[in-house]
């Protein structure tokens, strides 16, 4: 059984580099069947940004390749954008740790400024390191955080977060966080979830689940919101990490073909939590 003409096919979080295979890798997305992706920006130099400008370069880096995979490609590609979280804990001892806060709430509102005027949907990634850092360190990365919070809410847009593993108590504190700044629940994402969260357990936040197979099959019948994702890298050290980009298109074919009374199912990632979460629906041929 093939997949319905109108579905899109969803990549709900990925990464690609101009030193990389860039719109290379959205050719083998879409020759897999991939409608849409959405692009987090990423570092592309080995220096850590250490002023708003490289952050500026950055995102336009990203959006730059955005525009090329829309005309070469014909993907759908939706920006998201942020400072990495972690670049606070390796620009504090550059440029100081005051310097370094500073800088993330700097970039943080222009990420938001770039939501606001539509060249981006979401801020991300925002959190924390998965690995320990010093009390000092990780009270700033955490003024950082909630700083993300209230951008998003303020610039109407969804937030991707960065974070180690979660179990109940960390999706109740990430709801606890958008609460506290006014921004609806739902529209904080839990980018990277390894396994699957019991909709009862998620305190109405928004996993986005890398699609590994057993896991895609865990989550099918999850009710919306939900994402799929590859966090595919595009590091040439790191071929095929984490994800392929093509396993999304490849994983919603083998299921149209092992599994057609399931196919139904698909329409939660792909539409209905784009739906939800950034109020607009993918639709097949381009964005909407």
């Amino acid at each position: 059984m093939p997949l319905p003409r109108d579905l899109p096919v969803v990549d709900h979080h990925c990464h690609l580099s101009p030193h990389g295979e860039g719109v290379g890798a959205a050719r083998r997305f879409a020759g897999a069947g991939g409608t849409h992706l959405f692009l987090a920006t990423q570092n592309y130099s080995a220096n850590v940004p250490t002023k708003l400008e490289d952050y500026r370069s950055q995102f336009e880096t990203t959006e730059a390749l955005a525009r090329r995979i829309r005309a070469e490609v014909g993907v759908g590609v939706y920006l998201v954008v942020a400072p990495y979280p972690i670049d606070l804990v390796h620009a504090a001892p550059r440029i100081g740790l005051e310097r370094a806060l500073a800088l993330q709430r700097d970039a943080l509102d222009l990420a938001g400024q770039w939501v606001r005027e539509r060249r981006a949907v979401a801020l991300g990634e925002v959190g924390r390191p998965h690995f320990p850092v010093a009390p000092e360190i990780a009270g700033a990365i955490d003024e950082a955080f909630r700083h993300a919070f209230s951008v998003a809410r303020e610039a109407d847009c969804a937030l991707v977060v960065h974070s180690s593993d979660l179990d109940a108590n960390g999706y109740a504190e990430l709801a606890a966080g958008a609460r506290a700044a006014g921004l609806a629940v739902e529209r904080v994402v839990k980018h990277y979830a390894r396994e699957r969260i019991a909709p009862s357990d998620r305190s109405a936040v928004t996993p986005s689940y890398v699609a590994r197979r057993e896991l895609f099959r865990e989550v099918l019948h999850d009710p919306a919101p939900w994402f799929l994702e590859t966090d595919f890298l595009d590091d040439p050290a790191r071929p095929g990490a984490v994800l392929d980009l093509a396993t999304i298109p490849r994983r919603a074919s083998s299921l149209a073909g092992n599994s057609p009374a399931e196919v139904d199912r698909l329409w939660v990632p792909f539409r209905d939590s784009v739906e939800r979460v950034y109020g607009w629906r993918p639709e097949v041929g381009g964005r909407p």
